[in-house]
């Protein structure tokens, strides 16, 4: 389990400090599949990069199976079971797909081994198990790929940072499968942050984010019809509104 009591995240300029996170309140559930959604803006990347440790909290704490983990970094959370996927996939050159899946299982697998990721994410194994991740590859194909580094990571926690981004539609398709396929077979807890009603209709929780604070959170049945605007846009705004 997951839980975040008070974080908050602010960011200095030259001219004063900016709050991005107030005062956050979240848990997440063992082997629960939450979508964190809302206004651009509003803090969902932030909240997705403290919680992988790349950022740290001005205040508040991070608990995971009730252990402290607030002033670890990006590594020491990946080494308590933190998967974190960016928006923006990171291009390495000099390293293949092959030892990119390898090193996040953690062993020398086989190379039919990690075809199995990459087909997971409908990638032909063939085509792609060689290629250094570098600048040959497309967002889409870098996108599928890092998903497929985080299921063979196969952890207690995996992050996405809006996994649809840069993938066309077939292959959004494939996604939600992806998704929901891992979430029946590797029984940890999944946050993704996203927009995609598709990828909303399949959450176990939504948490509504705007100006930095929770607005709105609960079961996929009780806030995704006034999420989507089904009582002719109000409800849809005002969970987008501080209460």
């Amino acid at each position: 389990m997951l839980e975040l009591k008070n974080v908050s995240f602010e960011v200095s300029d030259e001219a004063d400090e900016k709050e991005i996170l107030k005062d956050i309140n979240l848990v997440i559930e063992d082997n629960q599949f939450v979508v964190i959604t809302g206004p651009n803006g509003g803090g969902k990347s932030t909240l997705a990069r403290v919680i992988a440790g790349i950022e740290k909290p001005t205040c508040g704490q991070i608990l995971l199976d009730g252990e402290d983990i607030t002033k670890l970094d990006v590594t020491g959370r990946a080494k308590k079971g933190i998967s974190y996927a960016f928006q923006q996939p990171v291009r390495f050159k000099g390293v293949t797909v092959l030892d990119l899946i390898r090193l996040a299982v953690g062993e020398k697998i086989s190379v039919a081994g990690a075809c199995e990721y990459l087909s997971e994410v409908g990638l032909c194994a063939k085509d792609y198990i060689n290629r250094e991740v570098n600048a040959s590859l497309s967002g889409g194909e870098l996108k599928r790929i890092e998903i497929a580094t985080v299921l063979a990571r196969c952890t207690k926690m995996s992050v996405f940072d809006e996994p649809e981004a840069g993938i066309d539609l077939w292959s959004f398709g494939n996604l939600i499968k992806v998704f929901e396929k891992m979430h029946d077979s590797i029984h940890g807890s999944i946050m993704i942050i996203s927009h995609q009603e598709r990828i909303l209709n399949i959450a176990d929780k939504i948490v509504v984010i705007a100006k930095g604070q929770v607005t709105a959170q609960g079961k996929k049945d009780e806030i995704l019809p006034e999420l989507l605007g089904n009582t002719g846009g109000a409800a849809s705004c005002k969970l987008y509104q501080n209460s």
